[in-house]
């Protein structure tokens, strides 16, 4: 059986990740600014360069660990390119995933064979500032509207971790931010939220059927880059093993590599395991007192699985929705291989749009909703509730 890689080979491979030729990230190294003249206060990682105020923090200093690359050693894209999906299918195999964001019926494909590399992409969609990010440690991914009041923000990554989670920093007021929770929770903005937006992953298959006019992620980012192999060979072949660089003691509920999806209301985070998903392709449920829907796609490879993604397992996708149309509630099952609502038997695509039958052409409001590893989630929200 091949095994995960061993800690040390990861943080090999996590170097092969922030290292090669190619564009340098504004705001990467040392070049920010001054060391910041408070004192680490906790801190068991390298501020030297660094101008955040460290005595403005939400969380304890002592959480956050190297993850091994500097600032911006794993670099992210600032000036993204597209090209067409015809162009794409040089570089994606239908079953490999893609982080699809759509703003004002225009939508883009992000494919995670080059977020795995960058882990942030700083972009605009229709006018409106985004920045595009994926965890592998954690294996998720969430898009936020990058700006804060009237100022436009862009991120890098700290080269740090807290709860094996991606740490972002901001160039403008060098504030740090967890990805998950879209919340600066050192510097200037402490306490100050990102707004998330809805997004997706889906296989590139079902993003052509779902948006053929969607563009995609050029893999010309101005940096070498191996993109379509996995630096992180093996890191979820089990969901029983342990995560990486994660201090913090698992919650048992579930094995610490279980795939979930989390749905949020404003009072409410239900979680439903992939494994529930597997055998239950078609969950209804309510969240926060309002109908939702969860549909699962079994064919999407696991960007963390074997060297070439493409020939990754599968591991699929979940999509969730308010289940209603207008007032009108409605119950879906899985009839073959079709979403169908049973009060009208209108077939439905895993992007939430009626495909056929008296509804069609209606659209599902999307809920927010992450797919992540449950050590993840259940770290930064220990109440969630799981629906088994």
């Amino acid at each position: 059986m091949r095994r995960f890689l061993a800690p040390s080979l990861l943080l090999l491979a996590v170097g092969v990740a922030a290292c090669g030729e190619g564009a340098e990230s504004p705001g990467s190294g040392t070049g920010a600014g001054s060391t910041s003249a408070q004192p680490d206060a906790g801190l068991g990682i390298d501020t030297a360069g660094w101008k955040t105020d460290f005595s403005e923090h939400s969380v304890p200093l002592s959480e956050f660990v190297s993850g091994g690359p500097p600032r911006d050693g794993i670099p992210p894209i600032d000036e993204p390119s597209y090209v067409s999906q015809d162009e794409a299918e040089d570089f994606l195999s239908d079953r490999e995933p893609v982080l699809v964001v759509e703003q004002s019926g225009e939508a883009r494909a992000y494919p995670l064979q080059i977020l795995v590399w960058h882990e942030i992409v700083n972009d605009e969609l229709e006018g409106r500032p985004i920045a595009v990010t994926y965890c592998p440690l954690c294996n998720s991914s969430v898009v936020f509207d990058r700006r804060v009041g009237g100022d436009e923000l862009t991120f890098g990554t700290t080269g740090n971790l807290r709860n094996s989670d991606l740490v972002m920093w901001d160039r403008q007021t060098e504030s740090w931010w967890q990805q998950l929770t879209a919340e600066a929770v050192v510097g200037e903005l402490t306490g100050t939220k990102l707004e998330v937006l809805p997004a997706q992953t889906l296989s590139f298959e079902d993003f052509r059927a779902a948006y053929p006019q969607g563009d995609v992620l050029s893999r010309d980012t101005g940096f070498q880059r191996d993109y379509g192999t996995n630096p992180y060979v093996g890191y979820d072949e089990t969901a029983e093993e342990e995560p990486f660089l994660f201090e913090g003691e698992t919650d048992n509920r579930l094995p610490p590599k279980a795939r979930v999806t989390a749905l949020f209301s404003d009072d409410e985070t239900l979680v439903i395991p992939f494994e529930r998903l597997e055998a239950e392709p078609v969950v209804n449920e309510d969240v926060g007192g309002g109908p939702a829907v969860v549909f699962y796609d079994p064919e999407v490879a696991s960007t963390l699985d074997e060297e070439t993604i493409a020939d990754s397992r599968s591991v699929g996708t979940a999509a969730a929705f308010e289940r209603r149309v207008g007032r009108r509630e409605l119950t879906f099952e899985l009839r073959g291989d079709r979403f169908v609502d049973r009060e009208t038997g209108s077939e439905w695509d895993i992007t939430g749009r009626a495909v056929s039958g008296p509804l069609a052409g209606e659209e599902l409001r999307p809920i927010r909703h992450d797919e992540q590893f449950w050590f993840a989630l259940a770290a930064f929200l220990p109440d969630a509730e799981i629906a088994r």
